[in-house]
């Protein structure tokens, strides 16, 4: 059974991203399908999206990065932040698969990839 996970990794602080906010989208009925927060370990609870209500189609997974940066001290709060909200858009086209979006960030840059 297929399946949408994903999970943050701080590479400023060298460490899992806790409590970062996260907004799954299906991006072609243009509806919101969850909206989550990363354990201690910066990896949702749950599959974000499973079963039945995984399908093939463009998704958005949207991060707020500046928001963790903030709560964490390393960003001002009178501050601007560099990064502010992360989007990852991407493509589910097998919806026997695991989908793995990992998000590798810090205040000032960012990367993912499709993960196992």
């Amino acid at each position: 059974m297929g399946r949408l996970t994903t999970h943050v990794l701080d590479i400023a602080s060298g460490r899992p991203a806790a409590g970062m906010a996260v907004r799954l989208t299906d991006l072609d009925r243009g509806v919101v399908l969850g909206d989550f927060v990363t354990n201690a370990d910066g990896r949702l609870d749950a599959p974000a999206l499973q079963g039945d209500a995984f399908q093939p189609g463009r998704y958005e997974l949207l991060f707020a990065v500046a928001a963790y940066f903030r709560a964490s001290g390393a960003v001002d709060g009178d501050g601007v932040p560099f990064l502010d909200e992360v989007p990852i858009r991407f493509g589910i086209a097998d919806a026997s698969q695991h989908y793995h979006v990992p998000l590798l960030v810090s205040p000032w840059a960012f990367s993912t990839y499709r993960g196992s």
